[in-house]
């Protein structure tokens, strides 16, 4: 996976118009790899942070039954949530691993913007070369169905069978994205919930033994050549 530590220098993003903030990714776990630092300094700053997950990562784990998983999962992204102060956590029932683009996902997550009406959406990398190889699918699948849902909780004549008015996001941000336009730099004690987060996935990491500890990887992601801290987004105001 790229690093911050890879990236030239970013100017700063001013964040401080956040009030509702909207995060739509595909599994558990997604949103912990410095997304969450930021999160941290946003819900501390009284900023209303939700999460809407399209699957419950229920695929994840090669050695254990599907069925098992999913609850399991959600649990430990419950658990990440609460590290970082985010308690609105809703996770949809698409199947994990098989992500499709579609009308039917792009109407669950217009329908989840409709109803939270965030000022502010964030999605991940949905490159098909990402973090030093491909993308996975269901991320690439995830990212653009977002791009469509945001634009379509805008039109009142696109989805009209979910009977909720019209909800325009003022800006989009895909966090750790190829071509980053702007940093949000964090705190020690943001960086320090963002390894909690991601340590709540026990289950996850436990299959994954070869994966670099979160006091280790955390701390990688998100430090800059100049020895600041900050997470790299690509903003998009127009949408």
């Amino acid at each position: 996976m790229t690093t911050f530590a890879e990236v030239p220098a970013l100017p700063n993003y001013d964040w401080s118009e956040f009030k509702r903030v909207l995060i739509v990714v595909a599994h558990p776990d997604d949103a912990e790899y410095g997304l969450s630092c930021a999160v941290d300094m946003w819900t501390r700053a009284g900023v209303e942070v939700g999460y809407l997950l399209l699957t419950h990562g229920e695929a994840g784990i090669r050695a254990m039954d599907p069925t098992e998983v999913g609850s399991l999962r959600a649990e430990e992204q419950r658990e990440a949530c609460a590290a970082v102060g985010v308690s609105d956590l809703t996770l949809l029932n698409h199947p994990d691993g098989q992500l499709t683009e579609s009308m039917e996902l792009r109407r669950d997550i217009a329908r989840h913007i409709r109803q939270f009406r965030p000022d502010t959406v964030i999605t991940a990398n949905f490159e098909l070369e990402a973090y030093g190889t491909f993308n996975q699918a269901d991320h690439r699948v995830a990212g653009l169905m977002t791009v469509d849902a945001v634009r379509d909780a805008d039109n009142p004549w696109v989805h009209r069978d979910l009977d909720l008015p019209a909800h325009k996001t003022s800006r989009l941000l895909v966090v750790n994205p190829g071509q980053p336009t702007h940093r949000i730099v964090v705190d020690d004690q943001a960086e320090q919930a963002g390894i909690r987060s991601l340590k709540a996935h026990k289950l996850y990491f436990e299959a994954l033994p070869d994966h670099p500890k979160p006091e280790e990887f955390i701390p990688a992601m998100i430090t800059q050549l100049d020895g600041g801290k900050a997470v790299a987004f690509r903003v998009f105001e127009q949408i």
